[in-house]
């Protein structure tokens, strides 16, 4: 295993003259990863190496597993396994969020036990005063896309970026899984005592889920683009949850979904 997720296989690649070569290519790295509080196993997914601990800590703060914010102590890692360790004092609670099985890298929402388990309590948005202007938003993709080392190699591997209303980048990371990737910057945020990021954007590489937007509220995140489509349940959450969702960013168009007042438009 390599630590920045990146390992190279031994591939047979046609080329566009009809020949075959022998050659290496860099592949994404998926490896399970055991998320634990204290000696209680808590959700084991499948992730890209790297930065496990801010997958933990976003992980617990966008399942809404520990209260308050700060309940974390530290974090330890040995292995494919993280623990943390929390506060005295703190509370944390499994009954609706614990996981059953393996969550792939594709579905942050396997191993649920129903739909009430799935909507955890965040409460909206409050400001409204937050404001993008279009060129601002339009800049995103390709800042996002400057910030991603390992797309670069594999082609393979999501992003979610965390950036300040003017446009500079605050925090990125990358993973297998476009969930992951979410866990990540807002674990980052988390352990950096900077939540809530309610006057950041956050835009992530894939489709715009009900789950990125559980989580993007979690961290107060008031915008979330998508350079993809979001789901309908994911417009529906925006709406009720004060979210402004923009899809489809692929300069020089966009789609707002909700709450069009954060954007400039004239």
């Amino acid at each position: 295993m390599k630590e920045d997720g990146i390992g190279p296989g031994q591939i047979i690649r046609r080329k566009q003259d009809g020949t075959l070569e022998y050659n290496r290519d860099e592949l994404t790295i998926e490896e399970p990863l055991e998320i634990r509080i204290g000696n209680k196993t808590v959700a084991t997914t499948m992730r890209t190496p790297g930065h496990d601990g801010e997958l933990a800590a976003g992980f617990l703060l966008s399942e809404a597993i520990v209260q308050p914010r700060d309940g974390i102590r530290k974090i330890s890692k040995r292995q494919n396994r993280v623990t943390v360790h929390l506060r005295a004092n703190t509370k944390f609670k499994l009954n609706s969020a614990q996981r059953f099985g393996t969550i792939s890298s594709s579905c942050g929402l396997c191993g649920k036990e129903n739909i009430d388990a799935i909507r955890q309590n965040f409460p909206p948005i409050k400001s409204t005063s937050l404001r993008i202007d279009i060129e601002t938003l339009l800049s995103l993709p390709d800042k996002l896309r400057a910030n991603q080392s390992d797309f670069a190699r594999t082609g393979g591997i999501h992003a979610a970026g965390v950036f300040l209303i003017d446009g500079r980048p605050r925090i990125v990371r990358e993973d297998i899984g476009r969930h992951n990737a979410v866990d990540k910057v807002i674990g980052r945020a988390l352990m950096d005592g900077k939540l809530p990021l309610d006057r950041h954007v956050l835009l992530v590489s894939g489709r715009a889920s009900f789950e990125i937007m559980q989580k993007a509220l979690a961290a107060g995140i008031p915008i979330v683009a998508s350079v993809s489509a979001p789901s309908s349940l994911a417009m529906e959450f925006a709406r009720e949850m004060n979210q402004t969702l923009v899809g489809f960013l692929r300069p020089p168009s966009f789609n707002i979904y909700s709450h069009v007042e954060r954007v400039i438009l004239d």
